[in-house]
């Protein structure tokens, strides 16, 4: 593993142990060239995704830019960070048992966007409103109204 300081490649580890989330290893490293310490983290990838775009460009599954995603809809909103983690590697287990290689991105969207809904309104809402390219504040209002169970008339 390169050394993120120096750029060395022979670094060492001295510490592995599992990740809060059961699914990865995190290792502390040392690197003898510049003394520097990091973490690295180690997951199992069953196999290589690739996305499928709307407009049909292949693009490689990236777990981090997936995170960087659901991370920026969950901000201050009072959720684990834990429990976030682990929502995303469920994600990225669901996707590779699909047993395809090539994803749309619009099923990766779904899938996330069924497992916010379980999770947090407000955090769901936010991811739709990119996912779905809301253009005005009506947009928002359907698709709230949508979440809300209809009450008949009469009951209010």
């Amino acid at each position: 593993m390169r050394c993120p300081f120096c750029g060395n490649i022979d670094t060492q580890v001295k510490d592995s142990r599992p990740a809060e989330d059961h699914v990865s290893i995190r290792r502390r490293r040392f690197c003898p060239a510049c003394g520097g310490r990091f973490t690295t983290y180690e997951r199992v990838q069953l196999r290589g995704l690739v996305g499928v775009k709307t407009n049909g460009k292949r693009e490689d599954f990236d777990r981090d830019k997936l995170e960087r995603s659901i991370r920026i809809s969950m901000q201050k909103r009072p959720i684990d960070p834990e429990r976030i983690d682990q929502m995303i590697s469920g994600i990225v287990r669901r996707l590779e048992s699909m047993g395809e290689a090539d994803i749309s991105s619009s099923k990766i969207g779904e899938i996330v966007m069924e497992a916010l809904a379980r999770i947090d309104t407000v955090a769901y809402v936010r991811f739709a409103s990119v996912y779905k390219n809301f253009q005005a504040a009506d947009d928002f209002e359907d698709f709230v109204h949508e979440l809300r169970p209809q009450v008949p008339p009469g009951e209010e």
